[in-house]
């Protein structure tokens, strides 16, 4: 059953028209610091049409409204019948027959007749029992053959405990901290003389069913303790169980609650508990912002944590009040009052409670039967009064008519009933295939373990076993060995040794690490080099190519806030100077001249689009890159015979709708914002995105904002366009966009564009940076679509997770998810995918991304490189049953011992054999020659 509902007092409004007398939330919102009232609300006492033309929109089966008892009967009791307020009840039911839906009737929904509150004490007064059965028997008989789903009382846990205990919610009173336990037995006695009524009256003619409307939250531990996980089971006994296990297990309330209130907490005698017991014919579940603590109220939550987990409520409905078939009569999120149609938050909210209501039904077994999203119309929002917006059909408040216009929640709700369910796109079913047998696979490091200290090839000190103790080694002092005469080697660098042999573990073909300008050279000029750290360098790089792991080196790696320029550069201006792109231009070619000969893939710069760049320091850079790729190609290219290029960070920005082409331009415009600034003027036209362009110049018709745009000259265009040999990019996450205004923290003033995330994706622990595979693909796509057959590397690709966690499952979800969509990209859409490089190599770089871990001293492997190596060990993913994917030179397959991968060295040692074996042969065969002729003298 696909539903959605209202509130009579948050829509109907005409709050003293016709007959209808006042209510509590009249009076509550006429007295203390109450800014405005539900008196006109959505006006749908006048609209029925209008309301009814939503409802056929959406494509709803159910409508869930509920019935204003004050309407009815003006001051509670049967006398005051109200003939126009219940044929306004009749119209509408009638109208919703029309159009083939079914109405699911709530009595009660906190707008009590104000004159029983005056007279009685409302609910606190057990008189009330009987007052509401006898307006149930009146609904019932007038409505109730056409009604087969009645709601008796919604949410009594905030009637209860806010009504009456907080005061946050009409009638308002506080200060008895009994009064809201006394409130809640009568309602569930006044729910049990409904529901007898209509079981005994009403059920067999009519065919209905009836239950009350208990609303919860989801709660976790705060803490891995028994204690923490007893206070998350006391939490919500005292909230959902305090009135669901009087209806579902044996008639009387949880014991914890019993314990801890004693005296404070009515009981049932032994008959009423017979008589509550068992009054619900299917289990409603009220879940949403307005219900227990979002009502800025804690006390119940016992120090844990609160949680939107509708799944793990719906499965702890199923466990422990015995499988009930469950109706979710309330759910949904809400938007702030300032929001029109586009209501992303609310929608994807929307999303993310029906896949869990699915999951749930699917792999859970709970037995849901209907979703009620909430609410049809924006309206009064209780407490929060207009500050919130809930509808999925927005109402403008300051206009006459009201008129109902449908939000991106409405038409994604109504093509979700069209579907039935989310259908799996066959776009997003995993792709079976392998690469090219070339494929540069990759693992990538922001930089590399230095370590240059002498080894123990060149150590004069003299040590002894300590073997009494622990078995290190000690120095003995005053002592020392000659030195040995032997010609350094790069393997006596121990860090380089580790790494190269790490590396190969994973038998990766290619590495891709950065240098450290301020290192090499601190003061900027070549002349003053740092001679021991290029050797280092060239050390890693030659010992990496000995064992076919193809080196791809990094000039200069943006680091945001942390600047990596030598420190006089960073004092004279940085990146602003012409000097520091002069140093640049002559660093690199200190590196091409010194590492060359083993470097065949060179990146310039990585990662300089930092939105956060000032527009001249992106010209610069610009200019940089394009400068030191030309000495490259003039100087060092026809030699080395390498490829030069940038690398572009670029995560995936997705419209946060797509139902229309409008929808697409601010994903566009931020695209060609954090890509298109560096990319077109390299790969495209040499000038920077006329989107870019055109933008800033209309934001900046006055000179508030330093959103300059650097014009190119003749010179440089031709200077920048065309420096490239491949398109690199780093891709970690995906996000959305549109361009309204939801959250200022995450608004995009410069682009006039809201930043949001679909609540329903996978979430990293790293802020901001969910887990969306397919984004790479449609990145990889963009860039293709640009720049026609470019050939394209995936630079970095990879996700942050716990550095405790070795066993790391995101990461192997993540990896097999984004390489899977990589192949798509190649095989399904012909992008020139040349290259995959996994970020990050190691922990000890990169914190919380390595697919090696440390603890001290000890390097352990993550259960992701396993899962990697595999991926690369097929080449991609064949399907299964077919055979393994060969090609002809695969990378090397090494167990560390560096000269056996090597292949030039074993044809030699493949030649030594031979000869060795032919000298065997000979000797063997003269020597029996010899034997015979000494037989024969």
């Amino acid at each position: 059953m696909w539903a959605v509902g209202t509130a009579a007092y948050s829509v109907e409004g005409a709050w003293e028209k016709d007959g209808k007398g006042k209510s509590i939330w009249d009076t509550f919102t006429r007295g203390g610091t109450r800014v405005s009232r539900g008196d006109v609300g959505s006006d749908s006492y006048h609209n029925i049409p209008g309301d009814l033309r939503a409802l056929q929109q959406l494509g709803v089966s159910h409508y869930r409204f509920s019935l204003s008892w004050p309407r009815i009967f003006s001051n509670g009791t049967k006398e005051s019948y109200n003939d126009k307020g219940v044929e306004y009840y009749k119209n509408l039911i009638r109208g919703l027959k029309d159009i083939k839906v079914q109405p699911v009737v709530t009595l009660y929904h906190w707008d009590l007749p104000d004159s029983l509150q005056t007279l009685f004490g409302g609910w606190s007064n057990s008189v009330m029992v009987e007052l509401f059965r006898d307006y149930a028997d009146f609904c019932f008989k007038t409505f109730g053959s056409d009604v087969k789903f009645w709601i008796t009382i919604d949410n009594p846990f905030v009637v209860a405990w806010h009504g009456y205990g907080t005061g946050v919610v009409a009638p308002g009173i506080k200060n008895d901290s009994d009064l809201p336990f006394r409130v809640g037995h009568n309602l569930l006695k006044a729910h049990a003389a409904a529901w007898h009524l209509y079981d005994e009256r009403y059920r067999a003619a009519q065919g209905g069913r009836v239950s009350m409307a208990l609303g919860s939250h989801w709660i976790k531990p705060s803490r891995t303790r028994q204690e923490s996980r007893k206070a998350c089971q006391r939490s919500l006994n005292f909230v959902l169980g305090w009135f669901a296990r009087p209806l579902f297990v044996d008639g009387d309330y949880p014991p914890c609650m019993k314990d801890n209130l004693t005296h404070r907490l009515p009981s049932f005698t032994e008959a009423e508990s017979a008589y509550v017991n068992g009054t619900a014919d299917f289990f409603a579940l009220s879940h949403g912002p307005a219900l227990s603590f979002q009502l800025i109220n804690d006390s119940l939550r016992f120090g844990q944590t609160e949680d939107l987990g509708l799944r793990m409520l719906l499965y702890w409905v199923r466990a422990e009040y015995n499988n009930p078939p469950i109706f979710v009569v309330e759910s949904g999120w809400y938007g702030s009052g300032n929001t029109k149609t586009k209501d992303a938050k609310h929608m994807y909210y929307l999303k993310r409670f029906i896949m869990e209501t699915l999951k749930a039904i699917h792999v859970d077994r709970v037995n849901v039967i209907g979703y009620t999203a909430w609410s049809l119309l924006d309206g009064y929002e209780w407490y929060r009064e207009y500050a919130i917006r809930r509808g999925l059909f927005y109402v403008d408040f300051n206009t006459p008519d009201l008129k109902r216009e449908p939000k991106a929640s409405a038409t994604f709700y109504s093509k979700l009933i069209e579907k039935n369910g989310f259908p799996q796109l066959p776009e997003n079913r995993p792709a079976h295939g392998a690469f090219p047998c070339d494929f540069a696979w990759g693992v990538a490091a922001n930089s590399i373990q230095v370590d240059t200290t002498p080894t123990q090839f060149t150590d004069t000190n003299v040590y002894i076993w300590n073997i009494s103790g622990n078995g290190e080694l000690k120095k003995l002092p005053g002592l020392q060995a000659p030195h040995l005469r032997r010609t350094p080697h790069c393997a006596d660098y121990g860090s380089i040794r580790q790494q190269v042999s790490d590396l190969l573990r994973m038998q990766v073909s290619h590495f891709h690490f950065s240098l450290n300008w301020s290192s090499i050279v601190p003061t900027g000029h070549v002349s003053d080099a740092n001679e021991t750290l290029l050797r280092y360098y060239y050390c890693f790089v030659s010992e990496l190519q000995k064992v076919n792991i193809t080196p791809v080196v990094t000039l200069w790696h943006h680091t945001g806030k942390l600047s990596s320029l030598p420190a006089p550069m960073e004092a004279s201006d940085g990146w602003q100077s012409e000097k520091t792109v002069q140093a640049f231009v002559d660093y690199a070619r200190l590196c091409f001249h010194r590492l060359g000969a083993h470097v065949k893939l060179w990146i310039t710069l990585n990662e300089p689009n930092d939105e956060d760049l000032e527009y001249t320091v992106g010209h610069q850079l610009l200019r940089a890159h394009a400068l030191a790729w030309h000495v490259y190609d003039r100087e060092f290219r026809k030699a080395q015979g390498g490829k030069a290029s940038l690398v572009l960070h670029m995560d995936w920005v997705e419209p946060a709708f797509s139902f229309n082409r409008e929808d697409v331009a601010p994903a566009d415009r931020v695209l060609d914002f954090r890509v298109g600034w560096f990319a077109e003027p390299i790969f495209g036209k040499g000038d920077y995105p006329a989107v870019m362009r055109s933008w800033l110049q209309q934001r900046n018709t006055i000179d508030l904002f330093n959103y300059h745009l650097p014009t190119f000259s003749e010179e440089d265009r031709l200077l920048v366009k065309g420096t490239y040999d491949f398109f690199a990019i780093s891709h970690f996450t995906t996000s959305m966009v549109y361009d309204g205004v939801e959250d200022k923290y995450t608004f995009k003033d410069k682009l006039q564009v809201q930043l949001i995330s679909d609540v329903t994706w996978i979430m990293s622990p790293r802020r901001n940076s969910p887990v969306v595979p397919w984004g790479l693909r449609k990145a990889l796509n963009w860039v293709n679509s640009r720049y026609k057959g470019v050939p394209i590397y995936v630079m970095a690709n990879g996700v942050q997770e716990d550095t405790a966690r070795f066993k790391d499952s995101l990461r192997s979800y993540y990896l097999y998810n984004y390489v899977n969509e990589a192949l798509k990209a190649y095989m399904l859409d012909a992008v020139n995918l040349k290259g995959y490089f996994a970020y990050a190599f190691s922990d000890q770089r990169d914190p919380g991304f390595g697919m090696y871990g440390h603890v001290q001293e000890e390097v352990i492997s993550k259960s992701s490189l396993g899962h990697y190596k595999n991926i690369i060990r097929h080449n991609g993913f064949p399907a299964p049953g077919t055979s393994q994917h060969q090609c002809p030179h695969a990378p090397a397959q090494g167990s560390g011992r560096y000269v056996l991968t090597k292949k030039p060295v074993v044809g030699f040692l493949s030649l030594v054999s031979s000869c060795m074996l032919i000298t065997m042969c000979l000797v063997i065969y003269y020597a029996f020659k010899r034997h015979k002729l000494t037989t024969k003298k």
